[in-house]
């Protein structure tokens, strides 16, 4: 986990970077889809990109059958508890990193330029 104190200065999108950044968890991987395409700020878009990776692994887990069905009431709780923890990070200016889902989300962002 990787922690690094970002500035609090103005996004593109004309919201605090650390605004954008605890909104794009706000939907799961949706808003992070949406600021994924509209943001061009690196902290902003990293934070995007591991709303995208992390939620849209649970919704995927919580949705194959029968395994995915059991798993889905633990599946919600850690979902929420992530949640959490991942808007509370970065509306601190955190760049904070999943163990393997932040690594993912860096490698595929340099991917993307």
């Amino acid at each position: 986990m990787v922690e690094k104190k970002t500035d609090v200065s103005v996004s593109p999108t004309g919201l605090p970077k650390n605004t954008a950044a605890a909104l794009s968890y706000a939907l799961g991987w949706i808003t992070g889809i949406v600021f994924l395409l509209i943001e061009k700020d690196k902290f902003v878009r990293f934070h995007a990109m591991q709303s995208v990776a992390t939620f849209g692994a649970l919704t995927v887990l919580s949705l194959v059958p029968i395994i995915g069905w059991v798993l889905s009431p633990f599946l919600m709780i850690a979902g929420f508890v992530l949640w959490l923890v991942l808007i509370y990070k970065a509306y601190q200016g955190e760049e904070f990193a999943l163990p393997v889902v932040g690594k993912f989300a860096k490698k595929q962002l340099k991917n993307i330029k």
